[in-house]
């Protein structure tokens, strides 16, 4: 009876104990881990304070871009400047013709949408008056220019002697009919001859001028007409050969 009234004393005190120690956990808020595997313990360990994120760079908004401006050019070409220096040099063949009504040429620019910028030369019997006499005298180069109507200073600057039978060279510095000059990009050259009364000769083409020396050849194109009692030229016809291989080289600049 005694060693039965012991174990019950005994058992009473160590439940006594577990109830103690499971009402103090509970006051210190700490519970016993669930489970033994390191990644638990670890997490376990971890400050309560938050801790603040290291600085970073601020983001770029998707609809911008950190990348340097191109100016619109896609290309590896090189961006032109507004204005440009150089110089564009209209060469040909030059046969004198014997006779009347024949000897007279012009040479002009326009820009590409036709309008007329400088007359880089004309023979000066022309320029002085000539096509008033003869008006199939370089027809087309007189409309275009309006050199009826052009002061004295300006036909004196434009205008020269009719040349010997020789290679002719004509320079046209860049500028325009106000002496402003042209910004880069493509502009039509031509030059019309006279080959007698109303048959003339046109040649035409495209130079760019830029960053880079350009040279092209120019297209002919022959025009036959008779006029009074004067019969039409023909493809055979010596004239022909008066202006012949035309050329224009652009060459920039320093």
């Amino acid at each position: 009876m005694t060693t039965k009234i012991i174990s019950s004393v005994f058992a009473i005190s160590i439940m006594i104990t577990l109830c103690a120690c499971s009402a103090g956990d509970r006051q210190s808020g700490t519970a016993a881990p669930a489970s033994d595997s390191p990644a638990q313990t670890e997490l376990s360990q971890q400050p309560s304070t938050p801790v603040a994120p290291s600085p970073t760079s601020p983001s770029v908004p998707p609809s911008y871009s950190t990348a340097q401006p191109n100016d619109g050019n896609d290309s590896d070409e090189p961006i032109l400047p507004d204005s440009i220096s150089g110089q564009v040099t209209i060469s040909f063949d030059y046969v004198k013709q014997s006779g009347s009504a024949s000897n007279q040429f012009a040479v002009w620019i326009e820009d590409m949408s036709g309008n007329y910028l400088q007359t880089v030369f004309a023979t000066r019997w022309t320029a002085n008056g000539g096509f008033n006499t003869r008006p199939d005298s370089v027809a087309l180069w007189v409309e275009k220019s309006g050199i009826a109507s052009m002061p004295s200073y300006y036909v004196d600057a434009i205008s020269g002697a009719t040349p010997q039978t020789s290679e002719v060279t004509c320079v046209w510095n860049l500028t325009d009919l106000d002496g402003n000059t042209v910004p880069p990009g493509e502009y039509k050259f031509f030059v019309e001859g006279t080959l007698r009364w109303k048959n003339y000769v046109l040649y035409s083409g495209v130079i760019e001028i830029g960053n880079t020396p350009a040279t092209i050849h120019a297209d002919v194109e022959f025009v036959y007409a008779g006029s009074g009692n004067q019969s039409a030229l023909t493809s055979d016809s010596p004239e022909n050969a008066m202006i012949g291989a035309v050329t224009a080289s652009f060459m920039p600049g320093d």
